[in-house]
C-alpha cells in the first residue's frame, strides 16, 4: 500500500482498560504530600463525597472524558483492582479485541511508586497489602498490539522496563519461531505514553488537579485554559471559574469552546507535523482517531508539565514541542477568546430576560484567515521555487523505510534534474522548498463553509507544484476531507475539486478504489454530463475541466473492472462518445482515452461501443489535427483489439475484440480486419512518431489473433520477392508458386463469387498491413522501428516454424544471390519507381534502418499478381532477407532477453553483415525494447552463450510433404478461425489482461477443442516461439504526466528572473540589433566589394550543404553522405559532429535552421525521402548530447529516374510549413504544428524537383524549380491537382537554384546549371533580365535575403578543375561586385563523377540570412576549406 494509507505498526483502538489505583484517603507510604496541594482527580474533589462515591464519580468522569476523544470505543473504569481482577480483565480485552489494539490507562496515585524493577502496584482483595504486579506479567496478559498511559509517580520506571522486557520476547520468539506471524506486531512496536521520569515526581500545585497528566490527554482545553489564565494577566479578573464556564460545545465549531478546540487541534497538527518524522507522524496522528488525539494533547501536556519540571516521555520516543512558536499562536487565540468572556457570560445570563438589549455576539478568531494569509504568501512569493539542500529545503527522509515520504522516492523529483535547455550557470542538485507550515492549518479549514473555497484554491496551488506537493498533502491526511467533499452541492467548489482530484489521481492511481467504494466517480461523471449554454456557463473553462474529469474517470476504470462498470452505469461512456466532436483537443484526448479503459478488457461494453459504432468514430479521428487526439483515438481502438491498458508490466493483454456474440463469426472477423485496416492506411504515413508508435501496437493486437493470415501473407512475400531478386521475374506464370498458391485458394470457394470477393479483400488488407509493418520496421524513429521489428521478426519465426518449410516448392531456404542492379548505386540510394499497393494505394517505403540490431529495407519492383487482382510493389531488404531469416532460425539475429520482455542496457555490437551502417542520434526518451521471439535460458556464471550455427535445410526440414501451398494457406486461415470460435465460445473471463511468465504460442495457437476440428495441418509453431504480443504501450501513462506538470504558473523559461528567462530575453534583444544593424549594411552591400576574408575552415571532405543561422555565428555542413557538421564560424570552432543515418549511397540533400528566434532545430532532409529533426547542438549552451526530436517520411513516392535530386524542402517559419519534392511527382506540404500532411501537391512534370522556395511574406505562394529547366509558381489554396499558377520555361537545364528577389515583391531569380541566371515578374511570361555569369557552366547559386546581391560559383570542368570562381553581382544596377577565386584542391581532371548522385555539384555557395556574409565549400580531397567573405569593415 501507498506510504499515506499505511505505515508499519498502524493502530485500531477497540478496547480501553482505566485503571484506577487511588485509594482514596489513604496516601501511599513512599508520597510526602505538600499542603495545600492538588487534589482534583478528573476535576471531581475525591474529599467532598464518601470515598465510594468519590471513587466511582472520578471513575465515570475519566470514562467520559475518553469519549469525548473517540466515542466508539469500549470503555471499562476498573477501581481500586485486585490483583486477580486485573488479571481476569486484562485477558478478557485482549480476547474481545482480538488483533486489535487495547488502550491501558494506568492512574498510580493511591499505590506506591512504581519500583526500579519494572513492577506497578494493586491491591489485595481485603485492600491490607499493596500487591506489585511485574510488566511482564501485564504484557502476557494483554498481549500486542496496546497503547499505554503511566500517570504515576517514577513512571519512567515502567516505561523503560516495559520496553527491555518487550526486547527480550520479540528476540526469543525470532530466536524460537522465526518471527511473529504476518499482521501480528511485535512487543516492541506497543505505544507508551509516561507522566514523567523514572527520578521525577507528579507536581503538586494547588492550582492544578492531582492527575494533570490525564487532565491534558483527555480534557485538554479546560486545563489549557487554566494554565493561561495562571500564567498571564488577564483584565477584568478573569478567574479560573469563569473559565471554566467559557460558553460552547467542543463539537461545534461556530461557538467560543467549539472554535478554540478547533484551534487547538490544527495547532497541534501542524507541531507534529513539522517536528516529527513523515513515519512517526503518519503512525502516530493518521492511523487511529483515539492514539491521534492522545498524542495531540500529548504535546499540551509536555509544554505544561515541563514548567514544573516534570518531563513526559513516550514510546516511540518524540523530539520536544514544548518551545515550539505556534505555541504563541495558541496564546493569541486563546486571550482574543478569554477578552471576550466576562461579555459572553453577562450575555448568556440576560438573554432570556425580557426588556435587556441584544446579547453580545462572539467575534470570531482570525487564527485561520491569518493562516491562510501566510499560505498565500508562501505560495505566491516563490513556493514552487527550488533552492538548496538545507533548512529551507523540503527534508530527506531516509528512503524506503516505514512508508517515508522522500524526496528520492517522488519519482518525479530527481536528485540531479536532467540539464535544461541553458544548463550553465545552474545547479542541479536543487530540490523543492520546504513546505509552509501552515498546510495542515489548511485541511483543518477545509471544515469550515466560510473560509473552504479560499483554502481549497491555496490547496489546489499548492499541489499543483508537483507531485512532491501531492505527496505531501496526502501525507499529512487530505484523502479524507477531500474526498467528504464530494458530496458537497456547491457548484463553485467544482472547479477547483476536480483540479485537485486529477492532481490526486495522477499521482497516486490507487485511489481509484476509494472513488469507487466511497461514489466519488458519480460527482465527476455528472460533470462531465453537463450540457453547457455558451451564454452561461456552469463551470468555467469547461472544455478543461470536462477534459480533468474523462481524465479522472479513466483513472477510476483502468484496469479495474468494478470501476468500469460503475462508469458504464453513469453513462460516461456515452458522455465521452458524445464529446469525441468537441472544438478543445485535450477534452477529445481523454474522452478517447477514457472510453479506451472503459472497454479495456471488457466484453460487454465493447458489445455495447459496437453498437454505437464508437469504432468508426475513433478510425474518423485520425485525421485530427492534434496529433495527441490521433494517438488517442488509436490508444482507444488498441484496447478495443485487445491491447492492454493496465499500468502492470505483467499484464499484456490478448483476446482481440472479445466475443462479440451478437455479430456472426465472419461480420466479426472482418470488423476486426477493417479496423486495423482503416487505421494503418490512415496513419502509417504520419509525421508524428507517437501515432506511428501507436499504430504498431494496434497492429500487434490483430498479429496476435490472425497471424495464421499474417503468416501466408509472408510466404507470398518472401516468394515474390524471391523472384524478383533471382531475376526471374519475367519468367512464366507457371514457376509463380505464391500466384498458383492464391489463385487455388481462392478456387476452393468454388462459384460462390461473393466468399471469393471477400476473401480475396481480407487476404490484400492483411497483406496490406504486412507490407506496413515492413515499411515501420525500417522507419527513421527508433523506437518506431525497434517495435515494428519485434512483430515482423515474430510473424517471421512463425513462417520458418510453418508447413510451408516442409513445401518442395518453398524458396524458404534457398541461399540469397545478390539482387540486379539498374545503376551504379540505384538499389542501394533508395531511389524507387512509382508503385501501387494491393488497394491502388501507394505504399511506403523505407530506407535501411541506422538501428545496428536488425537488416534494413528499400522498395523497389516486387511482385506479379498474386492476389486476385494484382500484387504490385513492395519492400525488400538491403540486407538478404533470407539471410536474416536463417539468423532468426539459427538464434543469433537478435538482442535476446530472459523474460522475453525487455533488452540488455548494454550498447550492443556492431553486426558483422551490415557494414556502413551509422546510427543517428537518439531520441530523449526512448522506452522501446526489442524482444526476440526465439528464447534463450540464461547462460551460466553469466557468460553469453555461444551463437549457434544458422539452421540449414536438412531431412528434419524437408521431409516429404503431402500438400499444396494452398492447403498449408487454408489450414492456417481456419486455425485462425478455430481460435475466433474459441475465444467466443469462452468469453472474456478466461482472457482478461493475460500475464505473467511468457508461454510460447504452441499452447495459444489452438482453441481448446480444435483438434476435433477439419484442421489438418496447423501452425505448428513450436516451442521455441514466444507469445511477445500485443505490445504494450506507454500513451496513457505519458499524458498522465500533463496533470503532474504545473498548470498555474508559467513555465520555468517564461518566469520573470529564470536564467532562461533571462537568456531568451537576450537573444531577443540582440536578434533586434542585428536586424536592425544588417539593414543598414544591406543597401551598402549592393555597390561595395565583396573580398574581404573572414575565416577557413576545415571541414571535412564533400561539404555539399549548408547553412547559415540566422542570429547566431553558427554554420551547419552536410557531406556527401550522412554526417553533418555544427561550426561557430567566427570562433572557427566545431561545435557537434553527428550522423545522419539515412542508408549507404544516399545523401543529405536539404539542410535547414528552424526556429531560430529562440535557438534552433536543425531540419535535415536526405534522398531516402526521410525527414529528421535534431537539437542540442550547440555545445556551448548545453551539455546534453545532440537529441533526434523527430523524424518521418516526408516523401514516400520516390520516382527512379536516371538522374535524381533526392528530396528537397524548404521550411516557413512564420507559418510552421515544410515543403517537400524531388524526385516524385507531389510536393507535399506538412503542418509542423499538427505534425500532419496537408496536401500533395502535383508537379504534373516528369523531372525531379530541384529547389524550392516559399514567399518571404505571408502568400501561401512557393516557387519550385525542376531539372528540365522550368520554374512552377504554386499556390496552396488551390485544389492539389491545380495548385500551379503559372509556369517559366526559358531555361534549358537543371534549374540550380531559385530565389525571391530581396528588394522588389513579386519578382524571383533562378539559376540553371548551364551558367545562366534570370529575373522573372510574375506577371509577366518572360524573364526581365539574364544573364550568361559561366558559360561553361555553375555549380551554385544563391541570392542575399537582405541586399539585393546575387552570388554565383562556376563549375569543376575538364578544362577548368583548379580554381572555382565566386562572383558577387549586384542588382540595382546590374553590376559585378567582386571576384574571388578559390583552389579546389584538384590536381587534374577526375575521372570520377560528382560526390553525390543526387546533388549536381562538388562544393557549396551560401548566404547568410541576414549579415553581409557568404560562404563556399571546395571539392578538395584531403582538405576542405570554406573561404567566409564580407563587407569591408569601413562600411
Amino acid at each position: 500500500m501507498d506510504p499515506w494509507r499505511s505505515s508499519s505498526g498502524k493502530l485500531r483502538t477497540a478496547h480501553a482498560a482505566l485503571i484506577l489505583c487511588l485509594n482514596i484517603d489513604v496516601d501511599p507510604p513512599d508520597v510526602v504530600k505538600t499542603n495545600p496541594c492538588a487534589v482534583l482527580e478528573c476535576w471531581v474533589d475525591p474529599h467532598s463525597m464518601p470515598s465510594n462515591k468519590a471513587l466511582e464519580a472520578i471513575g465515570e468522569n475519566l470514562r467520559h472524558q475518553y469519549e469525548g476523544l473517540s466515542p466508539k470505543i469500549s470503555y471499562k473504569a476498573i477501581l481500586d483492582p485486585w490483583y486477580e481482577d486485573l488479571r481476569r480483565y486484562c485477558v478478557q480485552f485482549r480476547r474481545a479485541a482480538k488483533e486489535d489494539a487495547v488502550l491501558f490507562h494506568y492512574n498510580g496515585h493511591g499505590v506506591p511508586k512504581p519500583t526500579p524493577s519494572g513492577e506497578l502496584w494493586c491491591f489485595n482483595k481485603q485492600y491490607t497489602q499493596y500487591i506489585p504486579v511485574s510488566l511482564a506479567d501485564i504484557q502476557t496478559w494483554l498481549g500486542s498490539p496496546c497503547v499505554y498511559i503511566w500517570d504515576c509517580s517514577a513512571a519512567g520506571h515502567l516505561l523503560q522496563n516495559f520496553n527491555a522486557f518487550a526486547n527480550d520476547r520479540d528476540k526469543r520468539k525470532t530466536l524460537m519461531e522465526g518471527g511473529y506471524p504476518e499482521g501480528q506486531s511485535s512487543f516492541s512496536d506497543s505505544i507508551q505514553l509516561a507522566a514523567c521520569a523514572a527520578h521525577e515526581t507528579l507536581p503538586s500545585c494547588p492550582e492544578l488537579p492531582a492527575d494533570l497528566f490525564t487532565s491534558c490527554l483527555t480534557s485538554p482545553i479546560d486545563i489549557a485554559l487554566r494554565y493561561f489564565v495562571m500564567n498571564h494577566q488577564l483584565p477584568n479578573n478573569i478567574t479560573a471559574d469563569m473559565v471554566m464556564q467559557l460558553p460552547g460545545d467542543l463539537k461545534d465549531r461556530r461557538t467560543p469552546l467549539g472554535e478554540l478546540n478547533w484551534i487547538f487541534i490544527a495547532i497541534t497538527d501542524t507541531i507534529a507535523w513539522t517536528t516529527f518524522p513523515r513515519d512517526v507522524f503518519t503512525r502516530l496522528y493518521r492511523s487511529d482517531l483515539l492514539i491521534a488525539s492522545l498524542f495531540r494533547n500529548f504535546l499540551l501536556a509536555e509544554r505544561i508539565m515541563k514548567t514544573y519540571h516534570c518531563t513526559p516521555h513516550t514510546h516511540p520516543p518524540l523530539p520536544a514541542t514544548n518551545t515550539h512558536r505556534l505555541w504563541g499562536s495558541w496564546d493569541l487565540a486563546v486571550d482574543a477568546c478569554l477578552r471576550q468572556l466576562p461579555d459572553l457570560l453577562v450575555g448568556s445570563k440576560t438573554k432570556n430576560e425580557p426588556g435587556e438589549s441584544a446579547p453580545y455576539t462572539y467575534i470570531p478568531s482570525r487564527f485561520f484567515a491569518d493562516q491562510l494569509t501566510a499560505f498565500e504568501v508562501w505560495i505566491s512569493r516563490g513556493g514552487s521555487a527550488l533552492t538548496k539542500r538545507g533548512p529551507l529545503s523540503l527534508p530527506v527522509q531516509p528512503s524506503g523505510e516505514n512508508g517515508a515520504v522522500d524526496v528520492e522516492a517522488l519519482g518525479d523529483v530527481p536528485m540531479d534534474p536532467p540539464p535544461s535547455l541553458l544548463d550553465q550557470g545552474t545547479e542541479h542538485h536543487l530540490v523543492p522548498r520546504k513546505p509552509p507550515e501552515q498546510l495542515p492549518i489548511v485541511l483543518q479549514v477545509l471544515l469550515s463553509q466560510p473560509h473552504r473555497l479560499r483554502a481549497l484554491i491555496l490547496l489546489s496551488q499548492f499541489v499543483d507544484l508537483g507531485p512532491w506537493a501531492v505527496h505531501l498533502a496526502l501525507t499529512i491526511g487530505i484523502f479524507p476531507y477531500i474526498s467528504k467533499l464530494l458530496q458537497a452541492a456547491g457548484q463553485d467548489l467544482r472547479p477547483v475539486l476536480i483540479f485537485i482530484w486529477a492532481r490526486l489521481l495522477a499521482v497516486d492511481p490507487t485511489c481509484q478504489k476509494d472513488l469507487y467504494s466511497n461514489q466519488g466517480y458519480k460527482y465527476f461523471a455528472n460533470v462531465l454530463a453537463i450540457q453547457e449554454d455558451p451564454q452561461h456557463s456552469v463551470i468555467p473553462n469547461h472544455s478543461e475541466h470536462k477534459a480533468m474529469c474523462a481524465f479522472i474517470l479513466s483513472a477510476i476504470a483502468r484496469d479495474y473492472e468494478l470501476g468500469q462498470n460503475a462508469c458504464w452505469r453513469e453513462r460516461v461512456f456515452d458522455n465521452c462518445f458524445e464529446r469525441l466532436d468537441e472544438g478543445d483537443f485535450l477534452l477529445r484526448q481523454w474522452c478517447a482515452l477514457c472510453i479506451a479503459q472503459i472497454w479495456d478488457g471488457n466484453d460487454e461494453i465493447k458489445i455495447y461501443g459496437v453498437d454505437r459504432g464508437t469504432q468508426d468514430k475513433l478510425i474518423a479521428m485520425l485525421s485530427d489535427d492534434s496529433p495527441e487526439v490521433r494517438t488517442a483515438a488509436l490508444y482507444a481502438l488498441g484496447t478495443f483489439m485487445g491491447a492492454s491498458g493496465s499500468s502492470d508490466a505483467d499484464k499484456f493483454g490478448g483476446g482481440g475484440s472479445g466475443t462479440m456474440q451478437h455479430l456472426e463469426e465472419r461480420i466479426h472477423f472482418r470488423m476486426e480486419v477493417a479496423v486495423a485496416t482503416g487505421a494503418t492506411l490512415a496513419v502509417k504515413d504520419d509525421a508524428s512518431p507517437t501515432v506511428r508508435k501507436e499504430l504498431l501496437v494496434l497492429i500487434s493486437c490483430l498479429t496476435k489473433e490472425w497471424r495464421g493470415y499474417f503468416v501466408a501473407c509472408s510466404w507470398i512475400y518472401w516468394e515474390e520477392n524471391r523472384r524478383r531478386t533471382t531475376g526471374i521475374s519475367n519468367v512464366s506464370d507457371d514457376d509463380d508458386v505464391a500466384a498458383i498458391a492464391v489463385s487455388e485458394w481462392l478456387d476452393s470457394f468454388g462459384d460462390d463469387e461473393a466468399a471469393r470477393e471477400e476473401n480475396r479483400v481480407l487476404l490484400s488488407s492483411f497483406f496490406t498491413i504486412f507490407v506496413a509493418l515492413l515499411e515501420l520496421s525500417a522507419d527513421p524513429y527508433q523506437e518506431v522501428a525497434t517495435n515494428a521489428q519485434t512483430v515482423v521478426d515474430y510473424i517471421m519465426a512463425l513462417l520458418l516454424e510453418s508447413p510451408f518449410k516442409r513445401l518442395d516448392s518453398t524458396s524458404l531456404y534457398t541461399p540469397s544471390s545478390p539482387p540486379p542492379s539498374s545503376r551504379g548505386s540505384t538499389q542501394a540510394n533508395g531511389t524507387r519507381s512509382r508503385v501501387n499497393s494491393i488497394h491502388s494505394s501507394s505504399s511506403q517505403q523505407s530506407p535501411p534502418s541506422p538501428v545496428v540490431n536488425r537488416p534494413a529495407f528499400t522498395r523497389s519492383e516486387t511482385m506479379t499478381s498474386a492476389v486476385a487482382t494484382s500484387v504490385s510493389n513492395t519492400l525488400r531488404r538491403t540486407s538478404s532477407f533470407a539471410s536474416a531469416l536463417k539468423n532468426l532460425a539459427g538464434n543469433i539475429a537478435f538482442p535476446l532477453t530472459e523474460d522475453g520482455r525487455t533488452t540488455p542496457v548494454t550498447p550492443l555490437p556492431p553486426r558483422v553483415d551490415m557494414p556502413d551502417i551509422s546510427r543517428a542520434p537518439s531520441p530523449n526518451l526512448n522506452f522501446a525494447q526489442y524482444t526476440s521471439p526465439y528464447s534463450r535460458p540464461p547462460s551460466p556464471h553469466g557468460s553469453t552463450l555461444r551463437p549457434t550455427s544458422p539452421v540449414q535445410p536438412s531431412q528434419e526440414y524437408r521431409t516429404p510433404a503431402d500438400f499444396l501451398p494452398s492447403d498449408v494457406m487454408e489450414a492456417l486461415m481456419e486455425e485462425d478461425m478455430e481460435r475466433l470460435r474459441a475465444r467466443r465460445r469462452n468469453g472474456v473471463h478466461t482472457r482478461r489482461h493475460i500475464g505473467g511468465a511468457m508461454s510460447s504460442p504452441s499452447g495459444s495457437t489452438f482453441s481448446m477443442d480444435s483438434a476435433s476440428s477439419s484442421v489438418i495441418l496447423g501452425l505448428g509453431t513450436g516451442a521455441g516461439i514466444r507469445d511477445v504480443l500485443p505490445l504494450k504501450s506507454r500513451f496513457y501513462d505519458w499524458c498522465c504526466e500533463y496533470f503532474k506538470e504545473p498548470q498555474m504558473r508559467q513555465a520555468e523559461a517564461d518566469e520573470p528572473g529564470s536564467i532562461q528567462y533571462n537568456y531568451q530575453v537576450w537573444r531577443q534583444q540582440r536578434n533586434e540589433q542585428i536586424i536592425t544593424e544588417t539593414q543598414s549594411q544591406a543597401e551598402a552591400a549592393e555597390s561595395r566589394r565583396w573580398s574581404k576574408h573572414v575565416a577557413t575552415l576545415q571541414v571535412g571532405p564533400h561539404p555539399l550543404n549548408t547553412t547559415f543561422h540566422m542570429y547566431d555565428p553558427h554554420l551547419a555542413v552536410a557531406n556527401d553522405a550522412d554526417t553533418i557538421s555544427v561550426w561557430d564560424w567566427s570562433q572557427r570552432k566545431r561545435l557537434a559532429l553527428f550522423y545522419n543515418g539515412n542508408p549507404k549511397g544516399t545523401s543529405i540533400t536539404s539542410l535547414h535552421f528552424i526556429n531560430q528566434d529562440v535557438g534552433g532545430i536543425i531540419l535535415a532532409t536526405s534522398s531516402d525521402g526521410v525527414v529528421r529533426l535534431y537539437r542540442n547542438y550547440d555545445s556551448t549552451v548545453t551539455s546534453a548530447p545532440v537529441q533526434m526530436v523527430s523524424s518521418f517520411r516526408g516523401l514516400n513516392e520516390l520516382v527512379q529516374t536516371r538522374r535524381g535530386s533526392g528530396v528537397i524542402s524548404d521550411w516557413k517559419q512564420n507559418g510552421g510549413f515544410l515543403m517537400v519534392g524531388g524526385d516524385s511527382r507531389v510536393i507535399r506540404v506538412w503542418d509542423a504544428h499538427t505534425e500532419s500532411l496537408l496536401m500533395d501537391l502535383e508537379t504534373k512534370s516528369d523531372s525531379p524537383v530541384t529547389s524550392i522556395a516559399s514567399d518571404p511574406t505571408s502568400s501561401p505562394t512557393f516557387l519550385a524549380g525542376f531539372a528540365d529547366g522550368t520554374v512552377n509558381l504554386f499556390d496552396r489554396r488551390l485544389p492539389e491537382e491545380d495548385a500551379i499558377v503559372r509556369s517559366y520555361c526559358e531555361h534549358l537545364s537543371w534549374i540550380e537554384n531559385a530565389r525571391w528577389h530581396p528588394t522588389l515583391s513579386g519578382k524571383f531569380l533562378s539559376a540553371s546549371l548551364d551558367g545562366e541566371v534570370r529575373i522573372w515578374d510574375l506577371r509577366a511570361d518572360a524573364a526581365v533580365n539574364s544573364w550568361e555569369v559561366y558559360p561553361q557552366g555553375l555549380s551554385a547559386f544563391d541570392v542575399h535575403s537582405q541586399a539585393g546581391v546575387f552570388a554565383a560559383l562556376s563549375a569543376v570542368t575538364s578544362t577548368s578543375y583548379r580554381y572555382q570562381r565566386a562572383t558577387v553581382q549586384s542588382l540595382n544596377p546590374p553590376a559585378i561586385l567582386s571576384h574571388v577565386d578559390f583552389n579546389t584542391g584538384l590536381t587534374g581532371p577526375s575521372a570520377k563523377t560528382l560526390p553525390s548522385p543526387f546533388i549536381p555539384r562538388p562544393g557549396s555557395l551560401t548566404f547568410h540570412p541576414l549579415e553581409m556574409l557568404y560562404s563556399v565549400g571546395t571539392p578538395d580531397g584531403t582538405r576542405e576549406y570554406f573561404e567566409l567573405c564580407s563587407l569591408p569593415e569601413n562600411l
